[in-house]
């Protein structure tokens, strides 16, 4: 069976899904062209996204308004949406132990630093959190740039590693 190369879904996740998973949700979203569905969520997920990463996306010109942490549980249901990637975005959540995801999705660990690890003023953590958000960037760009034969159900996960 092959994966849809104009509907991909992909699911980011991350501890707190307040910051990297909510920034790769929103930037796979802007940049997909249509071509990719983001979600994310987190296995002990905030109450609200961190101000910075709504920030960082904002500069970016990426609408974030929408953006809300979610629990992995979620995706874990037999009425979620299907996924097709499941990547971890922080080093924590790759110690924790997964839901089964419904339909067997390819898996990839992308890691970045935690931006919201960082202390100081304003514009040194605001910094941090663009820094992030030009990796996620990057990384999904590679992504986003394979071809679509890349992207069927065979191949999907050694391509998402390959675009680290």
């Amino acid at each position: 069976m092959t994966t849809d190369p104009k509907n991909i879904t992909v699911l980011f996740l991350c501890v707190h899904n307040s910051a990297r998973s909510l920034m790769a949700e929103a930037a796979l979203n802007y940049l997909g062209g249509g071509r990719f569905k983001a979600y994310s969520a987190g296995s002990d997920p905030d109450e609200h996204p961190h101000p910075f990463a709504l920030k960082a996306l904002g500069l970016a010109g990426i609408h974030a308004d929408e953006l809300q942490c979610k629990s992995w549980s979620e995706f874990a249901k037999s009425d979620a949406p299907h996924m097709d990637l499941v990547v971890t975005v922080c080093d924590n959540v790759n110690d924790q132990v997964c839901p089964h995801w419904p339909g067997h999705p390819a898996t990839a660990h992308w890691s970045y630093p935690d931006p919201s690890l960082v202390k100081g003023a304003d514009e040194d953590v605001l910094h941090a959190f663009v820094q992030t958000l030009h990796q996620i960037h990057q990384q999904l760009a590679n992504f986003i740039a394979l071809p679509e034969s890349a992207l069927n159900k065979l191949t999907i996960d050694q391509s998402a590693r390959d675009a680290e």
